[in-house]
């Protein structure tokens, strides 16, 4: 109990500071997600193993700050490319109950604990499904999201065709990324035009454990 005392006050801190309103209900239901996760963690690999953060601010906070680039609005289609263990999907789509998510991973023991973790936390506006990206035909959304470490071009092969006219994919990057960002506008032309332009908005300034972090904003 103590512990979770203590994560629900460090991200109602952090939150605090960052200007992402969060109310006490949302925020336990944050808070037991690091719990589930970290269960999950036990049993496969979802996250490191050898945390240097915890995993309140190292993945929950992170994932939340997406929220300080980008407005997700009520009936937005989101998706979430190569999710993991839920990231940055479920914190986001706690924090923000009128969107819709997909959380799409090609690793079925993942997508497994995703749909767990999903049904635990009573969260009705996001579903887990076990596919490779190459697979979701027939269907586009206003958002990607991705914390892959794969490169940017990849990234936006990935999704440009998978958005609407004028989306917006958004990735949590760490490194230097000129050369990423610099190929991936030059490749544009090979994935429909996309993107046409990307932002760089460092978020070190925001807690060590953000050292050489990025959110890289594509647009269409």
């Amino acid at each position: 109990m103590e512990r979770q005392n203590d994560d629900l006050s460090t991200l109602q801190a952090l939150c605090a500071e960052q200007a992402i309103e969060v109310n006490h209900e949302t925020l336990q239901q944050l808070v037991r997600y690091g719990e589930c996760l970290e269960e999950w963690n036990h049993k496969i690999n979802l996250i490191s193993r050898k945390e240097d953060a915890p995993v309140i601010i190292k993945h929950i906070f992170h994932s939340l700050l997406i929220s300080r680039y980008h407005t997700f609005s009520e009936g937005e289609h989101v998706l979430d490319l190569g999710t993991g263990g839920g990231l940055p999907g479920i914190p986001l789509s706690i924090l923000f109950p009128r969107t819709r998510f997909l959380l799409v991973d090609a690793t079925g023991k993942k997508i497994a604990a995703c749909q767990a973790m999903i049904k635990e936390l009573g969260i009705d506006n996001a579903v887990a499904m076990h596919t490779r990206v190459e697979e979701l035909k027939g269907v586009v959304f206003d958002t990607v999201l991705s914390r892959q470490v794969a490169p940017l071009d990849k990234l936006c092969s990935y999704a440009g065709p998978l958005l609407k006219a004028g989306g917006t994919m958004i990735c949590l990057k760490g490194g230097n990324l000129d050369k990423e960002i610099a190929e991936a506008l030059k490749s544009s032309k090979n994935h429909n035009g996309f993107p046409s332009k990307i932002e760089q908005h460092p978020i070190h300034a925001i807690s060590p454990f953000f050292s050489e972090k990025h959110i890289v904003i594509a647009c269409g």
